[in-house]
């Protein structure tokens, strides 16, 4: 009888641990996303929502009935996705809700861009002034209708060079509009033949960005370029 009941005991204990196990694989814990091409890949947590696609392209490229408007949404891919239970594109920038949001582009660079392009293109592949001289700095805050105010660097790191891919990870604050302090994390590579930039931005608020700090470095390490693009 006291064997039966021990034999019981652990298969219960078994079943309780399968169960458990099997409970712990039930769904990822990161989405992974690719751009069209399959080149450019990252992953997110899984709860953060992805953004309505068109009401991004609104946001990142203007009016779409904009001739530029058309051309600079055809030359690119985006995406992005948002930690808030309302996706919105508006987020980007950072908002009264304090959650983070992950932006991503890959942009085909036209020649007179590519002759040009640089590290300081990647600083500036958002459109976010970075790397720029410190008088334009101080006269684009001076301006009415720019929202980026006091300029602060946190990290500057060129990343090793691989298969002809050059890129750098940039990290900064800046108060838009006039809310709280924003942190932005950019990671952006500049492809083999140099025609196309890959970015991926990371925002948070800067007291959520340290107290999620490990988290986004995770996901900004997870941002891989593949090699032979072009």
């Amino acid at each position: 009888m006291e064997r039966s009941r021990a034999r019981l005991a652990v298969a219960v204990l078994t079943a309780v641990m399968v169960t458990v196990a099997l409970s712990g694989c039930g769904g990822s814990q990161f989405t992974y996303v690719r751009d069209d091409d399959g080149n450019t890949y990252f992953k997110i947590p899984s709860s953060w929502r992805k953004v309505d696609q068109q009401a991004l392209d609104t946001t990142v490229f203007g009016d779409q009935s904009s001739a530029t408007a058309q051309l600079e949404n055809q030359l690119s891919w985006t995406v992005a996705y948002d930690a808030h239970e309302r996706p919105e594109p508006t987020h980007l920038l950072g908002g009264a809700e304090d959650e983070p949001f992950v932006f991503a582009k890959v942009q085909k660079l036209l020649p007179e861009e590519s002759n040009q392009a640089s590290l300081d293109t990647l600083r500036n592949a958002v459109g976010i002034p970075v790397a720029v001289p410190d008088e334009t700095r101080k006269q684009l805050e001076e301006t009415p209708g720019i929202p980026f105010k006091g300029f602060e660097l946190l990290a500057d790191e060129v990343l090793p060079q691989r298969d002809g891919i050059r890129g750098v990870r940039v990290i900064y604050n800046y108060r838009v509009g006039g809310g709280p302090v924003q942190t932005f994390d950019q990671t952006a590579y500049l492809g083999q033949d140099g025609t196309t930039v890959h970015v991926m931005l990371l925002r948070c608020s800067a007291q959520c960005y340290k107290k999620r700090a490990e988290e986004f470095d995770v996901i900004a390490k997870s941002f891989t370029v593949k090699g032979q693009i072009g």
